[in-house]
């Protein structure tokens, strides 16, 4: 453990992100009992891997200790939803902001306002209370969590675009692919508003039948 860039925290770090996706779940699924639908599609979580964290540490400048790895960089601990419509994405939000325990930080709104590339995801950086010692030595500790949340569709094209920035035989290609890349990711977040209309559109013929009933 004393090779570990996260030392001593190492093994906290799982239960952290356990304890934080099953709240998020918790309250997924009770929606679903309420509403007939979730909350999201997909809920994905990972601890960074030492080399990464390594390799992050180096690039930022940073020793590579864990007062480093878990004090000047927060992404320690990541967890991306998933979500079908844009919609679920703000609701999620709201739902970890009421989270006991959970404290934002940091929040981008990439969706509101795109990366010039196209991306489109809304970032959280939390500060999550559990029963573990911290790096500060405090117990009662708090760790951060990097949370993305995305549609399908806004996962596929950064999943994909992620894939392909880093080939090396772009050539003489580079700013039509650029560019191709941010007319796919447009044309993806017309379809993700035209599938929340859609969804509205159908909501409000159900609610209706309803009242007729």
């Amino acid at each position: 453990m004393e090779n570990s860039i996260y030392g001593k925290y190492r093994d906290a770090l799982p239960r952290v992100m356990r304890a934080f996706t099953g709240q998020v779940a918790a309250y997924s699924e009770k929606a679903r009992e309420e509403a007939g639908e979730g909350l999201y599609e997909h809920l994905l979580s990972r601890v960074k891997s030492e080399d990464s964290m390594r390799e992050k540490c180096r690039r930022r400048g940073l020793p590579e200790t864990p007062e480093s790895a878990l004090g000047e960089l927060h992404d320690a601990i990541g967890v991306r939803i998933v979500c079908g419509f844009i919609e679920d994405i703000y609701e999620n939000i709201r739902r970890i902001r009421e989270l006991p325990g959970v404290r934002v930080l940091e929040e981008k709104d990439y969706i509101a306002k795109a990366k010039p590339n196209g991306y489109r995801s809304y970032h959280m950086i939390l500060l999550a209370e559990a029963p573990f010692e911290d790096i500060r030595g405090d117990n009662p500790g708090h760790f951060f969590i990097e949370v993305q949340l995305r549609t399908i569709a806004m996962d596929s094209w950064a999943s994909l675009e992620h894939q392909m920035k880093y080939k090396k035989e772009l050539g003489g290609n580079q700013a039509l692919i650029t560019s191709e890349l941010k007319r796919c990711a447009d044309e993806l977040a017309s379809c993700d508003l035209s599938m929340q209309t859609i969804r509205n559109l159908i909501r409000e013929e159900n609610q209706g039948l309803n009242r007729k009933e």
